[in-house]
């Protein structure tokens, strides 16, 4: 397998772009070597510029839930497409998209588009601030919300502590009301409630994603929901990256908690760029035009996002591939470990409906501070015999792996295969 045109390509970006790059995590750092460059896709599979495909399982981070170019969203978004590409003004397709997110999150009355998963969770966030009059957040260490300044953080000297900037360019003040606690701790919460009467409430993705999958333990949420009910703050769900790839509405459901505020993205716009935030109607209608918490943008309900997101979760809900996704999640997860138990790897797997990862580790990975116990080396000598063996996986240990219901049992035989090779390289490495 040769990658001569995406290094080709990768050296003409270093002029203009930085790093050739236009999102950190495409830069390949934490894997060794440099970025494919992508020409096309569809269905499960992606090529990149040099001819090779690969069966994949980044699917855009997750929005490519029905695999590249289903022929129902193509047609929509054709359709879309000859009416014209962008309004600045309200179209009929906002309130449908809109109703179908609504019906399927019982919490959420009213729900406001925006373009990206950081926009929706900063407006959450914002608005949470709004309805409760109080200024705290606690988010937990491990838990990526995108990149605004208050949410850039990493934990201080201690729990109890306000957070120190986890990026240059972000000043302390921005970070001043952001406080820290680990995933599956609720006590590292409740310190915080002990030492600050000012806290509006707490973000968490009800299934952590961006530290690889960390799945809520021992009711972890429901206790968190029931302890910020009692203090009189909110739950805001951070569905960014999970939202309909468990079921058809948020992780939430399946865990039995309804958050106050539910932050989406990826799915909903089909692959296009969208974000969007909800809540039953007493929180919503403190939004502009209804209320004081202002939040607006030019291309919010971008009329070919829309489309493609009506298409998306129709035919998703159509589809119901739920179950599929259970039993293909079981399937992988079964490959990888049988192979790490044949190379004498260390491996441990977590998986949630249709998201898994593999954490090099021979630890339960339950937090952020234990999926860090992963061997990162590893990690980058099992990705690159993947990718020579033609599965397409995120650059990082701590990204989650997606399936799509484009998946073949053909692509399951490709990922063995390359899964057994991968392992077998760690082992010797």
């Amino acid at each position: 397998m040769e990658f001569k045109k995406s290094q080709k390509l990768y050296n003409r970006g270093l002029e203009n772009l930085v790093g050739a790059v236009n999102s950190p995590v495409r830069a390949f750092a934490s894997v060794g070597g440099n970025p494919l460059f992508i020409k096309k896709a569809k269905g499960s599979k992606i090529v990149d510029v040099d001819g090779n495909r690969y069966v994949d399982l980044v699917l855009s981070y997750g929005p490519m839930i029905l695999g590249h170019r289903h022929k129902k969203v193509q047609r929509a978004i054709n359709k879309a497409l000859k009416n014209g590409y962008s309004f600045g003004a309200s179209t009929e397709n906002e309130i449908k998209l809109a109703k179908i997110v609504c019906n399927a999150f019982p919490g959420m009355d009213k729900v406001r588009f925006v373009n990206s998963g950081t926009e929706a969770v900063l407006s959450g966030i914002r608005l949470a601030r709004a309805f409760t009059g109080k200024d705290k957040i606690i988010k937990f260490s491990g838990c990526y919300h995108g990149h605004q300044d208050a949410l850039l953080v990493a934990a201080g000297s201690g729990l109890a502590t306000l957070s120190l900037p986890g990026s240059k360019g972000v000043p302390e003040g921005a970070v001043k009301n952001t406080l820290i606690a680990t995933y599956n701790d609720l006590d590292s919460v409740k310190k915080h409630f002990e030492a600050h009467d000012d806290i509006a409430g707490v973000i968490i993705e009800p299934i952590g994603g961006n530290m690889g999958v960390v799945i809520p333990q021992n009711n972890f949420l429901k206790e968190l929901k029931d302890f910020l009910e009692s203090k009189g703050a909110l739950l805001i769900a951070d569905e960014v990256m999970t939202g309909f790839r468990s079921q058809f509405g948020g992780a939430q459901g399946l865990l039995e908690v309804e958050a106050d505020i539910t932050c989406l993205g990826k799915v909903i716009g089909g692959g296009f760029p969208v974000g969007a935030y909800g809540a039953r109607n007493e929180i919503m209608e403190m939004v502009a035009p209804l209320g004081g918490m202002y939040q607006a943008g030019t291309l919010s309900g971008n009329p070919i996002a829309m489309a493609g997101g009506i298409s998306t979760l129709t035919e998703l809900k159509r589809q119901n591939p739920y179950e599929l996704f259970d039993t293909i999640g079981e399937q992988i997860e079964n490959i990888l470990v049988e192979a790490a138990k044949k190379y004498g790897v260390d491996l441990t797997v977590n998986r949630f409906g249709s998201m898994l990862n593999p954490f090099f580790t021979s630890k339960q990975v339950t937090n952020f501070e234990e999926a860090q116990t992963s061997d990162t080396e590893k990690f980058g000598v099992f990705f690159w015999e993947m990718i020579k063996n033609g599965v397409f996986l995120p650059p990082s240990q701590f990204e989650a792996w997606f399936l799509s219901s484009a998946i073949t049992e053909e692509d399951i035989e490709i990922i063995k295969k390359a899964v057994n090779s991968a392992m077998k390289a760690v082992s010797e490495n």
